[in-house]
């Protein structure tokens, strides 16, 4: 420890891109939501999409809480729970993690490793997916299908991806349809079983990939006839696989740590 300076441990994970901290819920200060946003600074903190604070559980390997970059708290993050898994996996040998989300238990099985890098299958139960919603957006009307992976997602198929996609995913997130907020995918099906897609998420903007990104996506895709089981999804950050069993989802894709440090709190 940095002499004078209180500090905050911390270890920094990335599954295809999608980054997050992982801390030690005993550590957490007063505002965990402005510390957050703070250490998820990428000019002045460590820089992440969010950290998942982690907690001992008494039926669970751990449980963990998801804050996002902005102070946020989401339901789950398909990714960042894989981060936690290859976390618990490099500390303790593990070869399937039980974890503990807001959105349920999630169980990630190791299917591969490669120096520092993991994979995992991971079970995340059923996918919700609606009809198509319409409504008008500035006068322009906006067609996509809700979908719910413990989480609120809104993914709009297209041709090409629009120039000004991230502009108008802000828009959706801020049109008042959908009173949880949501994250909203641009879905592009290239082949039976490949799509595209561009990620804009609650709490955070543009991300290079999305775990429950991709199962929404995927699911989507498949429930309208675009897509069929397995679907690679294949984002800025790389490509996930989505396989549909009976009435669940399972999700397969890497993840890495990147660092460990400390977090200086000030004097």
């Amino acid at each position: 420890m940095t002499k004078g300076m209180n500090t905050i441990p911390f270890v920094k994970a990335s599954a295809c891109g999608n980054d997050f901290l992982l801390i030690e819920g005993a550590q957490a200060p007063g505002d965990i939501s402005a510390f957050t946003r703070r250490i998820c600074d990428r000019h002045e903190g460590v820089g992440a999409d969010g950290v998942e604070w982690m907690h001992p559980h008494a039926s669970a390997d751990i449980e963990i809480r998801l804050i996002n970059a902005d102070g946020s708290e989401a339901e789950i993050s398909g990714n960042g729970t894989r981060c936690v898994a290859t976390y618990l996996c490099s500390e303790r040998e593990l070869e399937k993690v039980a974890i503990l989300t807001g959105a349920g238990l999630k169980t990630c099985t190791l299917t591969a490793r490669r120096d520092g890098e993991y994979e995992f299958e991971m079970e995340m139960g059923s996918a919700e997916v609606w009809p198509e919603l319409c409504f008008l957006l500035g006068g322009d009307k906006v067609r996509g299908i809700p979908v719910s992976m413990g989480n609120p997602h809104y993914v709009l198929f297209v041709d090409e991806f629009p120039q000004d996609w991230r502009a108008l995913a802000a828009r959706i997130q801020d049109s008042g349809q959908f009173k949880q907020g949501v994250n909203v995918e641009f879905v592009k099906a290239d082949s039976l079983h490949d799509i595209s897609v561009r990620i804009f998420e609650r709490g955070v903007g543009e991300t290079q990939s999305s775990g429950t990104g991709s199962c929404a996506s995927a699911a989507a895709a498949i429930a309208t006839g675009k897509a069929q089981s397995p679907v690679r999804v294949h984002a800025a950050g790389g490509t996930q696989t989505v396989r549909r069993d009976g009435g669940k989802v399972f999700l397969r894709g890497p993840a890495q740590l990147v660092c460990r440090g400390e977090f200086f709190l000030g004097r």
